[in-house]
């Protein structure tokens, strides 16, 4: 019998989130839409998977079998979609970039530049990733190499090369009380809502909270988005303030949005990141060394 991988994707999150309701937010659907897919899935293997209760959804024992075998299966899959892909790309001479929004700023032409001077024939597809994606694809092995922010979620079981800092901002609604000031303490801001990237962007939500950095005060959300222009329409319609790159400010500009430097955080850092796997493989080094080539940088730093 064959099974849709989606089947076996919605029914891991359900089985790590014990809820249908964490897990359709995590998975960025509707509630009805994973009940669905879930009952789907228990007709076709013709078993029940979950016993369902007000407090959540618990496994039986054939859903305890499957849940302990279907993350290994889905990571063999993932595997085999990988290797597939970076085949075809390299068959074509087409080399997969994926990146965040502004992610290597102004560097990013020169990089792409340099790749082509030292690999004719060779092209960089740039592919931008949503925020709810801080490894810009390449931890699903959707892209062969990634310009990204530091740190995301899965960074430890890749190749990263930290690239350079830049110093983080605050970008205020225009019409805020602060938006004139020249300069504001994040302390001051403890108690501002904040227009937050998607629970499941983990770490790279909480340094975009600063979540470290409020000395134990609870970060209010006050909304959240997954693409620039939301952030940007959410932060103009007064439903909270965010932290943002210091280039946000020229990337960035609207009406209704104010950049003001803010102290008491720490800097943004952009890494170039790429598989352990592709340690070996001279187009994805060639293009690190590109990254490495163009514009400041730190020491690299690999995990």
């Amino acid at each position: 019998m064959d099974l849709d991988t989606r089947l076996l994707r919605y029914f891991v999150a359900v089985a790590d989130e014990g809820t249908l309701t964490r897990a359709a937010e995590r998975l960025f659907v509707s509630q009805p839409a994973l009940t669905k897919q879930i009952r789907q899935l228990e007709t076709r293997l013709g078993v029940p998977l979950f016993t369902r209760s007000r407090t959540g959804m618990t496994l039986t024992e054939p859903g305890r079998a499957l849940a302990d075998r279907a993350p290994a299966l889905l990571a063999e899959w993932d595997r085999v979609l990988r290797e597939t892909r970076s085949t075809a790309g390299r068959a074509a001479r087409v080399l997969r970039v994926g990146f965040l929004a502004s992610a290597a700023n102004e560097a990013t032409p020169q990089i792409i530049a340099e790749f082509a001077r030292r690999r004719p024939g060779w092209r960089a597809d740039m592919r931008q990733a949503a925020w709810s994606n801080p490894s810009a694809g390449l931890a699903a092995g959707d892209v062969d190499v990634a310009l990204v922010r530091l740190p995301f979620p899965g960074q430890d079981a890749l190749r990263v090369a930290e690239l350079f800092a830049e110093p983080r901002c605050v970008a205020l609604p225009a019409a805020h009380p602060w938006a004139a000031r020249d300069v504001i303490p994040f302390r001051e801001l403890w108690d501002e809502p904040f227009v937050a990237a998607p629970p499941e962007s983990g770490r790279w939500r909480d340094h975009w909270l600063a979540a470290d950095e409020h000395d134990g005060h609870p970060v209010r959300i006050g909304a959240v988005t997954d693409q620039p222009d939301s952030w940007l329409s959410a932060i103009a319609n007064g439903y909270g303030i965010a932290l943002a790159p210091e280039s946000a400010a020229r990337f960035y500009a609207r009406p209704g949005v104010t950049y003001r430097p803010v102290t008491g955080v720490g800097p943004s850092r952009v890494g170039v990141a790429w598989a352990p796997a592709d340690d070996s493989d001279p187009v994805v080094q060639d293009f690190v060394r590109c990254c490495l080539d163009s514009g400041p940088r730190q020491d690299e730093t690999a995990t």
